[in-house]
């Protein structure tokens, strides 16, 4: 049996590859998903300067923790998009440029309490989507964190539309129910 190319490679492959220092499939990886994760960090971000940046940091991180992927634990796509979240995530959380006087306004952004609870809450959902089984937590993880309409979920795991409503339709019908519970035993 002969290898399979980098291009011919699953995502998965590829990023093991490219834990193990091939360059190649690190380059292949790039080419699949730069474009599509730029633009979800110029939707969320806003800038195309920043989004750039979060697209360089999204790489950089894919190269220095590809060694920690794990194929049993899901498809390449979703973890890769996870990275890529992070990224935009920390660079939205960066300031432009340093508040040159102390604003004479209340701060709207959250305080100690509020930032505790949407931990908590954050805390909660993850430990809901880990009872999900695996058809349903795919579709979900590849809407809402990778931001794809479902049609691109649809294309991008090769099932029918339908399916993937049906799946999130489940999915998130499972997560309130979950959610539901763990506010009564709370």
């Amino acid at each position: 049996m002969q290898p399979v190319s980098a291009n011919e490679a699953s995502d998965g492959e590829l990023i093991l590859r490219t834990g193990n220092g091939d360059r190649n499939a690190f380059e292949v990886l790039y080419r699949r998903y730069a474009r599509s994760v730029f633009g979800l960090a110029l939707r969320r971000l806003g800038d195309r300067g920043r989004a750039e940046d979060a697209v360089q940091e999204t790489f950089a991180s894919i190269w220095r923790a590809a060694r920690t992927y794990k194929p049993e634990r899901g498809p390449g796509a979703p973890w890769l998009y996870a990275v890529a979240r992070n990224a935009i995530v920390d660079r939205g959380r960066m300031r432009l440029e340093p508040a040159v006087e102390t604003p004479e306004e209340v701060s709207g952004d959250a305080g100690p309490a509020e930032r505790a609870e949407d931990s908590w809450t954050s805390w909660r959902i993850h430990r809901a989507l880990e009872e999900l089984n695996e058809n349903e937590r795919t579709v979900i993880e590849l809407a809402y964190w990778s931001g794809l309409s479902q049609s691109e979920v649809a294309e991008y795991l090769g099932i029918p539309l339908g399916t993937v409503k049906t799946r999130t339709r489940a999915a998130l019908a499972r997560l309130a129910d979950l959610l539901e519970e763990e506010l009564g035993q709370r």
